[in-house]
């Protein structure tokens, strides 16, 4: 006789959930895939170019400068590689202290080449390196999403800010994502966070948004029991601030 463990309506919702998330971060990446593939190219042909000049050099000062290059141009696509998989690779759900900052800088290691392509000026401001008890990856997910969204947000170029600074009087570490692009109207900031709801126009691919990602966003704070708050001037820009507990609730550090 067989068997079967039916799976509970609850279990599945989050399996969808889950498989639905996965598949908005590939498409996330996908959106990257171009700019990415140019970066390791230019990459490349700075190691093979110095690789020639360090075999064709003279003195050991000019194969030592070669070197270097090759060194930070190898360094540099590594940092994406790690970066790229570190998105890919299945997640472990465990939540764990982690260090904010690191997570940012791997996220802008993949948008980095993106941003410059679309001319959008970058500017960091991290307040020392808060850490906050976290699943990397889906933070990694919900940074690269609200990244993605500020950049086409600005369609003719602009300036993106990301801010990470700890706030004493709320026990939280923050994240800001700030840009200076079209901005939401006031009446559409209450439905952003609902699933299917797009503003976004196709883009030079012909790729409009699916509607998925600011839900998706939403979902991985509650599960950190954590807040995002957006705030948005139309023709001044948007800025999304995302609040992450800096130590977990006592019923699960037990």
């Amino acid at each position: 006789m067989t068997t079967s463990v039916q799976e509970s309506p609850a279990t599945e919702v989050a399996q969808l959930r889950q498989q639905i998330a996965r598949l908005q971060m590939l498409s996330q990446i996908g959106l990257l895939t171009s700019s990415i593939t140019h970066e390791f190219n230019n990459l490349l042909t700075t190691i093979v170019n110095f690789a020639r000049l360090g075999l064709q050099a003279d003195s050991d000062e000019e194969r030592r400068d070669a070197l270097e290059r090759i060194l930070k141009a190898s360094q540099r696509g590594m940092t994406i590689t790690l970066s790229l998989l570190g998105l890919l690779r299945k997640n472990n759900l465990r939540r764990e202290m982690t260090d904010i900052v690191a997570l940012v800088e791997e996220v802008l290691a993949l948008t980095e080449r993106d941003l410059q392509r679309h001319k959008i000026r970058l500017e960091k401001n991290y307040q020392g390196r808060p850490q906050a008890p976290v699943v990397g990856g889906q933070i990694q997910q919900l940074l690269l999403n609200l990244i993605l969204n500020a950049r086409q947000a600005m369609p003719q170029g602009g300036q993106l800010t990301v801010q990470v600074r700890e706030n004493p009087q709320t026990d939280m570490v923050e994240i800001v994502i700030q840009d200076t692009g079209i901005g939401i109207p006031a009446d559409k900031l209450r439905t952003i966070f609902e699933p299917f709801y797009t503003t976004k126009q196709p883009d030079e691919n012909g790729q409009g948004g699916t509607g998925l990602g600011l839900n998706i966003c939403r979902q991985i704070i509650e599960a950190h029991q954590g807040r995002i708050r957006v705030e948005s001037l139309v023709g001044r820009g948007t800025t999304v601030t995302v609040k992450l507990q800096r130590h977990l609730p006592k019923s699960r550090e037990s």
